[in-house]
């Protein structure tokens, strides 16, 4: 298993980024993903998931409404698009694979996932 984020950077508050996730060596469609995230000296939190086929989604309170997780089956890949970033989105974000194959009920935490990419900063700064 191989997962490759991208997309990461230096953003002021209120602005987008749209993080992206190229999946290998697994059937990409038929598994969940999530895109999780770390701060210094917090521990790694599951901000977006999404179930494999019908694609149902869930995301943590604090970024409701402003990030949407997408996935794109014929690319292999799963996005994160962020909009009206705040600081406190500051973090090295991680895509991962579900641990269960064709399992399509909601996702938790990051127990839930057992491969992980090598992630991508996100700073968020005036």
């Amino acid at each position: 298993v191989q997962l490759v984020e991208s997309g990461g950077g230096l953003v002021q508050p209120g602005g987008s980024l749209r993080l992206s996730c190229v999946g290998s060596g697994f059937t990409f469609s038929s598994y969940g993903m999530g895109w999780h995230r770390q701060a210094p000296g917090k521990e790694r939190e599951l901000v977006a998931a999404i179930t494999y086929g019908s694609g149902r989604t869930n995301y943590a309170d604090s970024v409701k409404g402003r990030f949407t997780i997408s996935r794109d089956h014929a690319q292999d890949t799963v996005y994160l698009q962020m909009n009206s970033l705040k600081p406190d989105d500051t973090a090295v974000y991680y895509c991962a694979k579900g641990r269960r194959k064709y399992y399509g009920g909601s996702y938790y935490s990051s127990q839930d996932f057992d491969s992980w990419g090598q992630g991508t900063q996100v700073t968020v700064s005036s």
